[in-house]
């Protein structure tokens, strides 16, 4: 029986063999534009102006993809210690200029946009709907540029959603229409 890497390293080969497209350079200018959060951090700057539950939604993703990636990138990641796939299986076209030498597991940039999402999400539901897409464009981005295996981009994803709600659970902002977390129904 096969394991969960096995599988996990046949995706990522899989998606190093997909034919170029189009979606190339755009898919590495994206994975470039998420580095240190950069996206997100500009996402919050357009929200914020927005104020209200936006502003709200924006301050409180920042601040789960703060702790989020202080998580992974100095707890989790030294922990698993995974090594980055071999980018031998990926075109050259597609890698980065400078890969990255951090573990692999789990995906930073992917718990960055996860918590950032959800934590928008958990102020105003439809902007964190609007730009769940782009956080999953960013995780299959680190598949696609070789640098990670998917397992490591849904951890992440994972991470980033459960920092967002913990948060939200221990400092509640209730709003009409969203329901506050349990400990904050006593």
């Amino acid at each position: 029986m096969r394991g969960a890497r096995h599988w996990d390293a046949r995706l990522h080969s899989l998606v190093g063999g997909v034919p170029a497209t189009a979606a190339d350079p755009w898919l590495r200018r994206l994975t470039t534009a998420a580095d240190h959060g950069r996206l997100w951090v500009a996402a919050a700057a357009l929200l914020a102006l927005r104020g209200g539950r936006l502003r709200r939604g924006a301050v409180r993703g920042l601040c789960a993809m703060a702790l989020s990636s202080g998580l992974v990138n100095a707890a989790l990641k030294p922990v698993f210690g995974r090594r980055r796939p071999d980018l031998g299986a990926h075109p050259v076209h597609r890698l980065l200029h400078r890969a990255p030498d951090t573990h692999s597991f789990p995906s930073g940039h992917s718990s960055s946009a996860g918590a950032f999402v959800a934590g928008l999400a958990l102020e105003c539901p439809a902007a964190g709907a609007a730009l769940a897409p782009l956080a999953v464009a960013v995780g299959y981005s680190r598949v696609h540029v070789g640098v990670h295996y998917p397992g490591d981009v849904v951890a992440g994803l994972a991470v980033g959603a459960a920092v967002a709600l913990a948060g939200w659970r221990r400092w509640p902002a209730p709003l009409a229409g969203v329901p506050s977390p349990p400990a904050a129904r006593r």
